[in-house]
């Protein structure tokens, strides 16, 4: 198949992914929809599916609304909260030590200033843990305000193109909270000590996704296994076109041009379902399912990112033996719409680094452009993507799977 075909295959998949099919967080019917979608394409490709569900969360939001002496205040709830109607007295707060001497026990709490600097971990993350955020949260729900207010400062490392950002996004933490930005927050602020009437309509909802593992040949134990991933999952304001809808598109791309493959060695490709998730399930279940035959995967290759109109593709490699460094630099050398990049640790080829295995990562030489203006935004569209850059890399890495 040729690139021109390629391409307008490109564009149907990305249409399909971020236009037809609605929001794909975790746990939706959207996200449902693009599972059931990647997994009838990979079948039509010859490939055998294995489909494996774990339960999660969906969440519904109708927005919030603050308002305290006939004047009303811009907020959004933060995702996963629960909801809440309450009128109680504002309390504001701007540092750990505040919050330990401050009586916010069924009030309403307005952090500003080093607490919401940044946005923090899911309590429960599986990953890691930041330790004055733990205190923080510990103090949060002992003292037990009946709500929570966040006004922050843009911060793109930590939120991407979202401002305001939420500094909860957490389905683990019980306690209803909402964000606003600074300006916003500086205006409530004034009202300390006064009542402020807050309402957040959203609710949680037990639901369940899955991840989606497309394989061809079978000797794993004796040939290995190259696995290749990308998630599937978007956040909850986001078409993800380029997160990650472009990594998707990649995988079924790269299933076209791998119809005819017949070699020893196991090609896995996987659909991780959670990336942008507080609790990261889909990476759990990976994890889970891998474990003690990480040995078998000879190279694990993450794709997120990818395709932005400006600017290249990016490669970087992580504890490749010399002979694969060789290979993968000698097939990204042939067309210089790639190029050597920094490397990154905040995608899902951690799995493999974190079990000592070989790892490739791909995405667009603008990520931290993308991070600052269009990541986890509802301008992630689209309109944003080469899909031409897409299908180069389907290329390449079809090229490489079938040369290692």
């Amino acid at each position: 198949m040729d690139a021109s075909s390629l391409t307008k295959i490109a564009k149907e998949y990305l249409d399909k992914l971020c236009y037809q099919i609605p929001n794909r967080r975790v746990g939706s019917a959207g996200n449902r929809l693009a599972t059931t979608y990647f997994a009838e394409t990979m079948k039509s490709c010859g490939f055998e599916v294995e489909c494996t569900e774990f339960e999660c969360m969906d969440w519904e939001n109708e927005g919030a609304l603050i308002s305290a002496e006939n004047k009303t205040y811009p907020a959004q709830v933060s995702p996963y909260s629960l909801g809440i109607q309450a009128t109680a007295p504002l309390i504001v707060a701007c540092s750990a030590a505040e919050l330990e001497t401050l009586e916010i026990s069924n009030k309403i709490v307005l952090m500003r200033g080093e607490l919401t600097k940044e946005q923090f971990l899911p309590k429960n993350f599986p990953f890691f843990q930041v330790e004055e955020q733990q205190r923080i949260f510990q103090l949060l729900e002992a003292k037990k305000p009946q709500a929570i207010l966040t006004a922050t400062t843009r911060n793109p490392e930590m939120a991407g193109g979202v401002y305001p950002f939420p500094v909860f996004a957490d389905g683990d933490f019980d306690i209803p909270s909402a964000f606003l930005t600074e300006g916003q927050g500086n205006q409530l602020a004034k009202q300390a000590g006064k009542d402020v009437s807050l309402s957040l309509k959203s609710k949680r909802l037990p639901s369940h996704a899955c991840n989606l593992t497309a394989r061809k040949g079978q000797n794993a134990h004796s040939a290995g296994r190259v696995v290749l991933c990308a998630h599937i999952d978007a956040k909850y304001s986001t078409p993800g076109a380029l997160d990650n809808g472009t990594g998707i598109v990649t995988l079924l791309l790269l299933a076209e041009l791998l119809k005819g493959y017949a070699g020893d060695r196991t090609i896995e490709i996987v659909a991780l379902n959670g990336e942008d998730y507080y609790s990261n399930p889909g990476e759990q279940l990976f994890l889970l399912q891998n474990e003690g035959k990480f040995h078998e995967i000879t190279l694990g290759i993450n794709i997120d990112g990818l395709g932005y109109v400006k600017g290249q593709t990016a490669y970087s490699l992580y504890e490749c033996p010399p002979e694969m460094t060789k290979l993968v630099e000698k097939v990204f050398a042939q067309n210089a719409a790639f190029v050597a990049g920094e490397p990154w640790f905040q995608g899902d080829h951690a799995l493999f680094l974190m079990n000592q295995r070989p790892a490739l990562a791909l995405t667009s030489e603008l990520a931290p452009e993308l991070m600052a203006e269009f990541i986890h935004t509802d301008r992630d569209t689209p309109e944003i993507v080469d899909p031409q850059k897409v299908v180069m890399a389907a290329l390449a890495l079809h090229e490489l799977v079938t040369n290692l």
